[in-house]
């Protein structure tokens, strides 16, 4: 871990010192059963560079891990890591298979009906990576809206919800992954893909040789969020207070500057 995450974490657990032995008088919410096991059960899709994905030894890493983490140290239990394919996490949760969603998950009303959200600690933006320059330079829908137009986009996503309601003479290629959606328009396969505005980055960033092509428009807005069961109260509340303190003693800085250098952070 590098030193100056190092020093967030420490900083953070100084100043929850006082309220964290609250969490062990609950009346049997999700933070009794965490702390009762000794693990916090994170879900996530594993499947988004820099945000949540696999490194070069196969570990699980990026921004939300490094935020999972955080926020297991604060309830001072070790952090469990279960990658799924990102439209099952919230049926996980929905199920108690996963204690908490951290995945690059942007906050809707349609998945507020299932389950509560913490947030936004990330504001982005839909955006998109392809080697046409015409396309990249759109600077709204109707520009993409044609026959012609063939966009990868993940499947379950908010990229996919976007491009079916405001883009429904677009070809869409549902994927998996980015990998497999950088591969497709690197291949002439698809036209573009349609992501969030840290997976542009990040893609552009993973595939330099590959004549890629961005404007970062930010076509949307994009709050993304903590994924928790819902009705608890408690849980809610702790996460609540948890990213205040992560923003004030300044580890989202230190988060952001680790994986991102900048992007636009959830500010007061």
């Amino acid at each position: 871990m590098p030193r100056s995450l190092r020093s967030a974490v420490v900083l953070l657990v100084l100043v929850v010192a006082t309220w964290l032995p609250l969490a062990h008088a609950g009346t049997g919410s999700t933070l009794d059963k965490v702390i009762e096991r000794g693990r916090l059960v994170l879900g996530t899709s594993g499947n988004m560079p820099s945000m949540s994905f696999f490194d070069a030894n196969g570990k699980v890493t990026g921004f939300d891990i490094d935020l999972a983490r955080l926020m297991a140290n604060v309830m001072d239990v070790k952090l469990e890591i279960r990658v799924m394919p990102f439209d099952q996490l919230l049926g996980a949760l929905e199920q108690g298979d996963v204690d908490v969603v951290i995945s690059n998950m942007t906050i809707t009303p349609r998945r507020n009906l299932r389950v509560a959200f913490v947030g936004p600690y990330l504001t982005s933006g839909k955006c998109i990576v392809t080697k046409d320059a015409a396309l990249a330079e759109g600077d709204n829908g109707g520009d993409l809206n044609n026959e012609q137009t063939r966009l990868a986009v993940l499947a379950g996503s908010t990229s996919e919800d976007f491009a079916r309601e405001l883009l429904p003479n677009a070809s869409l290629v549902q994927v998996q992954d980015y990998v497999e959606a950088a591969k497709l328009v690197s291949e002439d396969q698809a036209s573009g893909m349609l992501t969030d505005y840290p997976i542009c980055m990040a893609t552009l960033k993973a595939n330099q040789d590959a004549g890629f092509v961005s404007v970062f428009s930010l076509l949307t807005y994009e709050p993304i969020g903590i994924a928790l069961p819902a009705n608890d109260a408690q849980f809610i509340n702790f996460t609540e207070n948890m990213l205040e303190r992560l923003d004030k003693t300044n580890a989202f800085e230190e988060l952001s500057k680790r994986w991102f250098g900048q992007i636009r952070l959830k500010k007061d």
